[in-house]
């Protein structure tokens, strides 16, 4: 795919993301740096910030995402959804996944994928997560504060981590990760510019099509319970739904673990 193509929309959804692009040399989280300034009320949507090093960054359910300076993408963009209704947020999550897959497929190749929800796979390991925080006005969605950090330069990871791996360790380059994070801000551009209902249907179909084990068998864990099973659908709320020995099973956010092997 080729997402340096204009969009097929007339009217622009979203603005231009990545402008402004803030380089910050040290900061404890970009998310939480976003949300500051967006809370100042003066920040431009689609304002981004990029960081050479973070203290405390933020993955999923509360866990630690840990970088060392200067070899990740660490960056946050401040999205305002606009005519997007709040119960379509999974529909921005799959958007801006999707658009992280252009992005880093076009470096990594066709071995890249989604694992649900939206972490960056490349195989069976993983590359980056995206963590979405949204604020909220009353019954407004005004911002969603959307983070990414994406293994580029990386070479050694902390021995508890499972299955790591960076673009490097794919590649054997090395990168200028603000060149990239630029490069992701124009990729994610192009998909969110889709969020429209006339085009849900698509993002979340091919979104699917992207997904680490779609149609296949694998081990998860859920209620403190190993089972194998295949994901057969996800569903426009985000629900994933996993056949389980004939039955099919639904969990949310949370609620199912997949699990790897070194």
């Amino acid at each position: 795919m080729n997402y340096f193509a204009p969009s097929k929309q007339k009217e622009k959804i979203f603005p231009v993301i990545g402008q402004p692009f803030y380089i910050l040399d040290k900061v404890d989280s970009t998310n939480n740096y976003a949300m500051e300034q967006v809370n100042t009320g003066t920040v431009t949507p689609g304002s981004a910030w990029f960081a050479m090093e973070q203290t405390a960054g933020k993955g999923q359910r509360g866990k630690q995402w840990l970088s060392p300076p200067g070899e990740n993408i660490i960056l946050t963009i401040a999205l305002q959804p606009g005519t997007l209704p709040l119960s379509r947020q999974f529909m921005l999550s799959v958007a801006v996944a999707l658009g992280a897959y252009d992005w880093f497929s076009k470096y990594a190749g066709d071995e890249t994928a989604i694992k649900w929800s939206n972490d960056l796979y490349w195989r069976d390991r993983k590359a980056g997560g995206i963590l979405i925080e949204n604020v909220l006005r009353g019954n407004t969605w005004q911002y969603a504060i959307t983070g990414l950090g994406i293994n580029i330069n990386q070479a050694v990871f902390p021995e508890h981590l499972t299955n790591p791996v960076s673009l490097r360790q794919i590649t054997g380059k090395t990168f200028d990760t603000v060149q990239l994070a630029r490069e992701l801000c124009t990729a994610l551009q192009e998909r969110l510019q889709m969020l429209h209902p006339a085009q849900y249907t698509t993002l979340l179909e091919t979104y699917k099509s992207k997904l680490i084990r779609m149609e296949k068998p694998g081990l998860y864990r859920a209620n403190g319970e190993y089972f194998e099973g295949i994901i057969r659908d996800v569903l426009p709320d985000g629900k994933l739904c996993v056949e389980k020995e004939g039955e099919m099973l639904q969990f949310g956010f949370g609620e199912i673990e997949f699990i790897f092997t070194k």
